[in-house]
């Protein structure tokens, strides 16, 4: 009796999952079928190339578009070393027990819950007035020249934001690579760097691309932290230097939804901006997948 009522309970659970799995899927295939409909008549090649016009009730997005990919690039060049490193630190080099250690834990734990404004606020206090004002007085700038909004800062921001996603992910492909290949490496005589560098890190590398993939997502459509840090209501012109404002295709799309004149007129423009950074997304997302997939081919060919 109590193993068919264990039973009963078990397939409810496990129906009730698929069921919840099963509507999450619904709801994003119906905003992604909206996206589309309303935004697939306007993309075309002069949208995708042309900066927008008639106060951006024409033209195209190739300005934040452009804008998108280099914050998106900018960010994961700098979260990957810091987060891979830290995460290296944490479960390889780290002693049992040490304060260092679960101060850094502690922290990642509670910069995971902060809120994205927040990071942005901590953007404009640090990187901006603190880190480009000490630039300005240090180079002898008279003009403000660092201690301004640019590329460098919101990206910098958007990857203190996405430092906790890399971290946790790669300790967790770490703690994923057998225990047997650490210990048949130092058999050998390998040196824990060693190990490290030719054993843990290669047989990690899926797990760590997955937290790369889970950071540009993220970073790619975050639109709080940049607000303050970089991003420009409206900025024909590509940045050219690292202290240039840019234009985003998230604040595009917070511009043309809130800030038109004419909401109806602008509304096929903006459908197609949300249904660009949706593909943009995707596509980042792909082509991570595709790496990691080759990884792990390779890996198995390997072993």
């Amino acid at each position: 009796m109590k193993l068919s009522w264990r039973r009963g309970v078990g397939g409810a659970l496990t129906s009730l999952t698929g069921l919840a799995a099963l509507l999450i899927v619904a709801l994003l295939a119906v905003i992604f079928l909206d996206v589309v409909r309303g935004g697939i008549g306007t993309v075309s090649w002069r949208f995708l190339t042309e900066p927008p016009s008639d106060g951006m009730m024409g033209g195209g997005i190739f300005p934040a578009l452009y804008g998108t990919a280099a914050l998106t690039l900018l960010m994961t060049l700098a979260v990957m070393p810091v987060g891979v490193l830290t995460a290296v630190y944490l479960h390889e080099y780290a002693p049992p027990g040490s304060l260092l250690a679960r101060a850094v834990r502690v922290a990642v734990v509670n910069l995971a819950g902060v809120p994205s404004i927040v990071f942005g606020l901590f953007g404009v206090g640090f990187f901006i007035h603190f880190v480009g004002g000490s630039l300005d007085r240090l180079l002898g700038y008279q003009e403000l020249h660092w201690a301004q909004p640019g590329i460098l800062w919101a990206s910098l921001t958007l990857a203190v934001l996405t430092l906790p996603v890399v971290i946790v992910s790669t300790e967790e492909a770490l703690r994923a690579v057998p225990l047997e290949h650490r210990t048949a490496s130092l058999a050998l005589g390998a040196t824990q760097s060693q190990t490290l560098m030719r054993v843990v890190l290669p047989g990690a590398l899926p797990g760590i691309l997955t937290g790369a993939v889970l950071a540009v997502s993220r970073g790619a459509g975050e639109v709080a932290p940049i607000l303050f840090t970089g991003a420009a209501y409206f900025l024909p012109d590509l940045p050219h230097a690292l202290n240039s404002q840019f234009m985003h295709l998230g604040y595009h799309s917070y511009v043309l939804a809130t800030q038109s004149p004419d909401v109806e007129a602008t509304r096929p423009l903006l459908y197609a901006t949300v249904l660009v950074l949706l593909a943009l997304t995707f596509a980042l997302n792909l082509v991570a997948v595709l790496i990691r997939a080759r990884t792990r081919r390779r890996a198995a060919a390997a072993h």
